[in-house]
C-alpha cells in the first residue's frame, strides 16, 4: 500500500515585483496555514518516509512548516522538475520514488498539483494554496500507482478547516 500526500505550496507573497516567481516567499497567510496543515496531518496521523517539494522559495518553506508539525526529522528533498511541471512530468516523478517510502508528501504548484490530483483520483474540485489531497493506492509500487488502484481518502484546505 502506497500514500501520497499532494500539498499545494501555501500562500505566497506578491509585495516585491523585483522578485523573480522562483523566489517569492509565503505571505503571512501562508506563515499561518503551512503549520495548521500540517498540524491537522500530525492529528490524522501520518507521517511521511519522504517530502519532496519544488525547489522553488514558496515550496520549501511550505514544506519545511509542514516537516516541522509532522515531526518529519529527514532531509527535504528539493526536486526542480516539480517547479513548474506539467502534470506527466509529476506523474513521473511520482512513479520513480524508491519504493522503500509508502507515505509520501509532494509540494509543489498550480495548475501541475491540481492535474495530479485530477489524474490519480476521483478529485474534481479546485486545488487553493495549501490544501492537501491524501490518496491511497492499493500496490506495492509507485510505479503501479494510477487512479484504477487509488482511493482518495481526504481533500482539506486551511479555508475548509478554519
Amino acid at each position: 500500500m502506497k500514500k501520497l500526500v499532494i500539498i499545494r505550496h501555501a500562500k505566497s507573497d506578491w509585495e516585491d515585483t523585483s522578485l523573480d516567481d522562483y523566489d517569492r516567499p509565503l505571505n503571512e497567510r501562508g506563515l499561518n496555514d503551512a503549520p495548521f496543515m500540517g498540524k491537522f496531518l500530525h492529528e490524522k496521523g501520518l507521517k511521511p518516509d519522504l517530502i519532496m517539494c519544488s525547489p522553488a522559495v514558496r515550496a520549501i518553506k511550505t514544506a519545511e512548516l509542514i516537516a516541522k508539525e509532522v515531526e518529519y526529522e529527514k532531509i527535504i528533498c528539493p526536486n526542480q522538475y516539480i517547479y513548474e511541471a506539467f502534470v506527466n512530468t509529476l506523474q513521473d516523478i511520482v512513479s520513480f520514488i524508491h519504493d522503500d517510502n509508502d507515505t509520501v508528501f509532494l509540494v509543489g504548484h498550480n495548475p501541475g498539483v491540481s492535474a495530479l490530483a485530477y489524474m490519480l483520483s476521483e478529485l474534481k474540485q479546485s486545488v487553493p494554496t495549501c490544501a492537501t489531497i491524501e490518496i491511497d493506492f492499493d500496490c506495492d509500487s509507485w510505479m503501479d500507482v494510477s487512479k484504477e488502484n487509488s482511493t482518495l481518502i481526504s481533500y482539506d484546505s486551511p479555508k475548509k478547516l478554519k
